[in-house]
């Protein structure tokens, strides 16, 4: 790489900084210019924050370095990529947020002769094969089309892989049974070489596909999106953009999930939306 020292912390001195952000401004830019992949809205200090971590990883002294390295060498973007997007998930993560979809939604969209979920920004997948399992008990599983999108190629390929490391087993189970799971969590996959390997039954109602909220449009009408931990990482245009997104793509009366820290309350859209459950972000489009 282009050099063999960690990156510095970051610089102290407004100015510094300043320029750091517009040189980390430029960067997105280019990244934008020449993959299309579109980080320009995203909030500046969590950018600020994840190029220089990608930094320290890369061996990159100066943004610029790196900036050079990513216009020419479709590989290092492959590796910037795992830096630039978020990569943290768990099966069933925040159980209370699937225990009130299975009492409070469910029940209202299994009136619905077929049914189809958008899960977006799925990352690695957890919560699209979280999503699987619950329909599977509610008996909804096959009258349902999953759509898992993210604009991280590798982390769908993970995520349509179905495997997870076995000592993650553990906490994905506590998370399954505090989330309402009607069995044993060990029922939905199988062991092998040290990994837990996901019911290939269940891979059958999965769509996995590339798809940015911020520079992509609606791709179908569906019944129920769970977007979470994603919007915080936008900027208010961004976040706007997106949840127009969602109110275009629910059917009248269909259900938006966002994450814990995230909420509608002060976009252009929040309008569209009622509040079905305020303690796990669940809304309904008016």
């Amino acid at each position: 790489m282009s050099s063999p020292l960690p990156a510095p912390a970051g610089p102290t001195d407004p100015d510094e900084e300043r320029l750091f952000d517009l040189e980390v401004q430029l960067l997105l830019d280019a990244i934008y210019r020449r993959y299309q992949h579109d980080f320009r809205q995203y909030a500046i200090a969590s950018m600020r924050r994840r190029v220089r971590d990608a930094m320290r990883a890369l061996q990159f002294s100066r943004v610029a370095d790196l900036q050079h390295r990513v216009l020419h060498d479709p590989e290092v973007m492959t590796e910037l990529m795992q830096h630039l997007t978020v990569q943290v998930s768990d099966m069933f993560r925040d159980p209370g947020y699937f225990h009130a979809l299975r009492t409070e939604v469910l029940p209202v969209l299994r009136t619905y002769p077929s049914l189809k979920f958008w899960v977006a920004g799925c990352s690695t997948g957890e919560e699209v094969w979280s999503f699987a399992i619950m329909l599977d008990e509610e008996g909804l599983l096959d009258r349902t089309i999953l759509y898992a999108t993210d604009i991280n190629r590798h982390s769908l390929r993970q995520a349509e892989s179905g495997t997870y490391p076995l000592d993650r087993a553990a906490r994905f189970s506590r998370n399954y049974q505090q989330a309402g799971g009607r069995a044993s969590l060990s029922d939905y996959y199988t062991c092998a070489y040290g990994g837990m390997l996901l019911d290939r039954r269940l891979r059958n109602q999965i769509v996995f596909a590339d798809h940015s909220l911020s520079t992509d449009s609606v791709f179908s009408e569906v019944h129920l999106i769970s977007c979470r931990n994603v919007l915080i990482y936008f900027d208010k245009v961004l976040q706007d953009r997106a949840v127009g997104l969602f109110q275009e793509s629910l059917v009248h009366r269909g259900f938006l999930g966002l994450g814990s820290h995230e909420s509608l309350q002060f976009g252009a859209h929040a309008g569209s939306f009622e509040r079905i459950d305020a303690d796990r972000r669940i809304y309904r489009r008016r």
